[in-house]
C-alpha cells in the first residue's frame, strides 16, 4: 500500500480535458467525498474501515480507476492508487461545500460523484451511469427511470437521510437553486445527471454522474443565494437538476453503521463472491493492475493438483506468474504460460495410466505378413 499525498497527482496521465459540449466518448473526472463525522460509527474514520482487507475508500477508488482525474475531498491518507486531494473551507462544511471544493480540480465534461462508503460499487456500474448520461436527451434513454413530469426532479415522499446526515428528500421539484423557476423541458432538453436509487427508492446523489457545467451552474446559484455553501443540504442541489434514476440495490449499498459493515464483510465471504474479492484484494495490496482469466489459472491449479501432487498447484501457478513477468507481463503472457504448464500437467498425468506405453520414439512399422513357403509337388 502506497501513500499518494502530493497535490497534483492524477488518476492517469493526461490530466484534465477540455471543457465544452461532451461527445459520446468524452472522459470523466471523479470526486469522492471522504469527510464527514461518521457519528453512527462512533466517530470512526469510516473511509479507513476495512471490508475484505481493503479500506472502503480504496474499494470506491477501484471502481473509478479509469477516471481522467480522481479528487478525494478529505485529509490526505495512504491509498492504493494515485489521487489528488482537496478540502472544503472550512473543513466540515458539509457535502455541497465538499463537492464544490472537489469540482474546482476537475476539467472533464462529466463528473462522477461518490461517497467513500460504497463497498460493492464496481466499474460496470460506473460505466452504466456514464453510458446513460452520454445517451443524450431524456427521451432517448431506454430503460431508465424518469420522473412523472419530464424535465422535473423526482419528488421523494417523506424524510430520508443518508451518507452521514445528507438529506435525500426533495422539495419544490423543478425549481432552480436561485429560485428562478422550472427548467426548460421538451425534446431538446439535456439531462443534468444520472444517479442510483436504493432498494427503497431513495435517491443516492453520491452515487451519480453529472454534467460538470450543470453542477457549476447550480452550485454557483446556491452560493449566490445563501452567501455560502457551508451547511446547506445536498437536496438543495439535487432538486434543481434534471436527473434520471437507475435502481441498483447492491452498488447503492452504503455503510452507515457497524451493522452495515458486518453485513458487507459477511457478503464478500459468500461462495459466489469470495474468490473475486480475494483476487481484487491481493492485486491492490501488491500494486498489480492486471485482468487475467482466473478460470484458466484455476483449471491449471486443478490439473497440477490432481495430475501431479496437491502442493504442485500453488507452486505451478507461482511459476506461471514468474514466467509471464519475464515475458513482459500482460494477460496474453499469463495465458500462454498457463497453457504450456497445463499441457505439461496433462502429459504428466497421462503417463500414470495403466495403458500408457513408453515414449521411446515413433512406433515400429507393422510387420509384413510372411509369404507362404512353396511346397514341393506331390506328383
Amino acid at each position: 500500500m502506497t501513500a499518494y499525498e502530493p497535490e497534483g497527482a492524477t488518476g492517469r496521465p493526461g490530466g484534465a480535458g477540455p471543457r465544452g459540449t461532451p461527445g459520446a466518448d468524452a472522459g470523466y473526472d471523479a470526486v469522492v467525498l471522504a469527510g464527514g463525522a461518521a457519528r453512527r460509527l462512533g466517530g470512526e474514520d469510516k473511509p479507513g474501515v476495512r471490508v475484505g482487507g481493503r479500506t472502503l475508500l480504496d474499494r470506491v477508488l477501484a471502481a473509478c480507476a479509469d477516471a481522467t482525474r480522481t479528487v478525494v475531498v478529505a485529509r490526505p491518507r495512504p491509498t492504493a492508487r494515485p489521487v489528488e486531494w482537496a478540502r472544503e473551507d472550512p473543513p466540515g462544511g458539509g457535502p455541497l461545500a465538499a463537492l464544490d471544493a472537489g469540482l474546482r480540480h476537475t476539467g472533464e465534461p462529466y463528473v462522477l460523484v461518490l461517497s467513500a462508503d460504497l463497498p460493492f460499487l464496481e466499474e460496470k456500474t460506473v460505466r452504466r451511469l456514464l453510458d446513460t448520461l452520454r445517451a443524450g436527451t431524456p427521451h432517448e434513454i431506454p430503460g431508465a427511470s424518469r420522473p412523472a413530469r419530464p424535465g422535473y426532479a423526482t419528488r421523494i415522499e417523506g424524510p430520508g437521510t443518508r451518507h452521514d446526515g445528507h438529506d435525500t428528500c426533495h422539495d419544490d421539484p423543478g425549481t432552480r437553486a436561485d429560485g428562478s423557476g422550472t427548467r426548460a423541458d421538451g425534446p431538446g432538453a439535456r439531462l443534468d445527471g444520472v444517479l442510483l436509487t436504493d432498494p427503497d427508492g431513495r435517491d443516492q446523489p453520491l452515487v451519480a454522474v453529472y454534467r460538470a457545467d450543470a453542477l457549476r451552474r447550480e452550485l454557483g446559484a446556491l452560493a449566490a443565494a445563501h452567501g455560502s455553501l457551508s451547511g446547506l443540504p445536498l437536496r438543495r442541489l439535487v432538486a434543481a437538476l434534471d436527473l434520471t434514476r437507475i435502481t441498483d440495490p447492491v452498488a447503492s449499498f452504503d455503510c452507515d453503521t457497524w451493522n452495515d459493515i458486518a453485513a458487507a464483510r459477511a457478503r464478500i465471504r459468500e461462495h459466489g463472491h469470495v474468490l473475486d474479492e480475494w483476487i481484487s484484494a491481493v492485486k491492490d495490496e501488491l500494486g498489480i493492475d492486471l485482468d487475467v482469466d482466473t478460470g484458466v489459472l484455476l483449471d491449471l491449479a486443478r490439473d497440477a493438483a490432481h495430475g501431479v501432487a496437491r502442493p504442485a498447484a500453488p507452486l505451478t501457478t507461482f511459476l506461471v506468474g514468474y514466467a509471464a513477468a519475464r515475458a513482459g507481463g500482460g494477460p496474453e503472457a499469463v495465458a500462454e504460460a498457463a497453457r504450456k504448464a497445463a499441457a505439461l500437467a496433462l502429459r504428466w498425468a497421462d503417463e500414470d495410466t495403466p495403458d500408457a506405453r513408453p515414449d521411446s520414439g515413433p512406433p515400429a512399422a507393422p510387420a509384413t505378413p510372411a509369404t507362404p513357403a512353396t511346397e514341393p509337388d506331390a506328383g
